[in-house]
């Protein structure tokens, strides 16, 4: 008898590996959706990055609904994305589509997932950021598209939002998650500061049991000092 059913929107990037490994262990049945499979999930459903966004959209849908039959998800757990720097005089415009695609696209295939195969009471989590509370402008594309996200978060919250009945949706916005890609790339970087990829997991876990959730809508900061990470819902 499984704990329950989750997707994980991103399942094969370090923080989508980490989320699966980590509700695999807890008995939880995963499904990974992500530009390449990952084995260690139950079942992958891969993005073909040669259709568009509407079509993308259309065979995801259907590809978990096919999956599912009449089973419903406890949660659905949307951690793709990435990052791209670049002010108005470079890049702007390459950068913006970028992310656009990678954190904007995902989150509304996510939203729209949950609108159809969420049960009553689950979780739709989705990844913002928590500079883009703020002016980005040496990362203007980035800031914008987790901005959008944010603001789908408390869209997705209201009333007649398409969502099911009691449903949570909440949006992660961490500082700097500790990726091996990160530090590779800061090697010099404060790495005391940088929320653990098991945190968040074990997080995600919590979420998808019904345990600890902040209020529906909120945009959950992860702080991180001194090796302890702090929620901060706002």
């Amino acid at each position: 008898m499984v704990s329950g059913r989750v997707v994980i929107y991103g399942g094969r990037g370090a923080l989508g590996a980490k989320c699966v490994a980590q509700l695999k262990a807890a008995n939880f049945w995963v499904a990974s959706v992500d530009l390449a499979e990952n084995a260690d999930a139950d079942v992958s459903v891969t993005v073909k990055t040669s259709e568009s966004f509407i079509q993308q959209e259309s065979a995801i849908v259907s590809a978990i609904g096919n999956i599912l039959k009449d089973e419903k998800l406890d949660g659905i757990f949307c951690v793709a994305g990435g990052w791209a720097g670049g002010n108005s005089s470079k890049d702007l415009a390459k950068s913006s589509e970028l992310m656009w695609t990678q954190s904007v696209c995902s989150s509304v295939i996510a939203s729209t997932l949950a609108s159809k195969y969420l049960r009553e009471g689950g979780v739709l989590q989705l990844t913002g950021a928590k500079a883009a509370l703020e002016a980005t402008p040496g990362m203007i594309g980035y800031g914008m598209a987790k901005a959008a996200v944010h603001h789908l978060t408390k869209s997705l919250a209201g009333k007649d939002s398409g969502l099911p009945s009691n449903s949570t949706v909440l949006a992660i916005l961490p500082i700097t998650l500790d990726t091996p890609m990160n530090r590779k790339w800061m090697p010099n970087a404060d790495f005391s500061t940088w929320t653990p990829l098991e945190y968040v997991a074990d997080l995600f876990v919590k979420w998808a049991k019904g345990d600890d959730r902040p209020t529906s809508g909120s945009l959950v900061q992860l702080v991180t000092k001194d090796s302890k990470t702090t929620l901060i819902p706002a």
